[in-house]
């Protein structure tokens, strides 16, 4: 079962098919992080700490809008597809269905842990020994968390992480405080909240576990049998749609009598393509612009 709700943040992993490499050169990691950064621009999502490694991942993110199943099925799906062109393969990349963990975000301290995890993976895996810097590993926002706000990518955000560690302010000071607070830890080990909730589906005390599981039942994903959600993917694209529609006074019914190729229709669909997680299909569809090969090969043009 995926837990689904506006505001959810998650610990998830994914390994390589037979733990085989997901990267295979610093181009692919480039192209890693920019699936990632279109992800986050179509759903909302918002990074708060990530780490690639050669045969696996680990994001932590947090879902406004409560779409995390949409959200990594275009994740997974483009990268792989991505990977697999440049690399002329083909079949799957990820092995099965990744793991999510559900994060308790109140301030107990479970979201911190998890970041720290995550940030230090180049450790445990041996990749950063003893007499090595945390940040010479460059696949992981731990540098990114140490250098400015102009030197971050958009989607990853850093305040949450630096609230539950008591940083102030976003500053010199304050990212030097962040970095002794890892380093502190590393001499530590792995936290041991981590290790006890290997296997489990959400991390967080036992409030957090009853009032989740009551949201299980109320506000499941649509994906998953439940009440649909306050608004899924496809009815934030329906209301772009409605918007797009209203701004060039037009009715719906005149879409079907618009050439399939209509400028107006590809503005249309790209901004859905690069609002959403809908496929190329369903914008054909709704826009009445014939198959999706037809919408890819318009949006390639225009």
């Amino acid at each position: 079962v995926r837990v689904e709700f506006p505001g959810a943040i998650y610990h998830v992993m994914n390994r390589g098919d037979r733990r085989e490499p997901i990267v295979r050169d610093d181009r692919d990691r480039a192209v890693f992080l920019a699936t990632l950064g279109e992800t986050c621009q179509k759903t909302g999502w918002e990074v708060l700490a990530w780490c690639l490694m050669n045969n696996h991942f680990h994001l932590v993110v947090e879902t406004p809008r409560g779409n995390l199943v949409a959200g990594m099925k275009w994740f997974l799906g483009t990268y792989t597809a991505r990977f697999n062109r440049r690399h002329k393969l083909v079949g799957h990349l990820f092995s099965g269905r990744y793991k999510a963990l559900v994060i308790e975000g109140g301030g107990a301290g479970y979201l911190r842990t998890v970041c720290q995890y995550v940030h230090l993976n180049p450790v445990r895996a041996g990749l950063i020994g003893p007499g090595q810097r945390l940040q010479q590993y460059c696949w992981s926002s731990y540098r990114a968390y140490l250098g400015s706000s102009n030197q971050r990518p958009s989607w990853l955000r850093v305040d949450r992480l630096f609230g539950e560690l008591g940083i102030p302010e976003d500053s010199v000071a304050g990212r030097r405080q962040f970095q002794r607070s890892v380093e502190q830890i590393r001499q530590l080990g792995t936290p041991e909240r981590v290790r006890l909730a290997g296997g489990d589906w959400c991390l967080g005390d036992e409030q957090f576990r009853r009032e989740l599981l009551e949201q299980m039942i109320k506000k499941m994903g649509r994906h998953h049998g439940g009440p649909e959600r306050l608004e899924t993917e496809e009815r934030r694209a329906e209301r772009i749609m409605r918007e797009e529609l209203e701004r060039r006074r037009w009715n719906p019914l005149e879409l079907p009598r618009r050439p399939k190729g209509d400028l107006e229709k590809v503005k249309i669909a790209r901004r859905l393509r690069a609002e959403t997680t809908m496929t190329l299909e369903w914008i054909a569809v709704h826009l009445s612009m014939g198959a999706g090969g037809s919408v890819a090969n318009c949006l390639r043009r225009c």
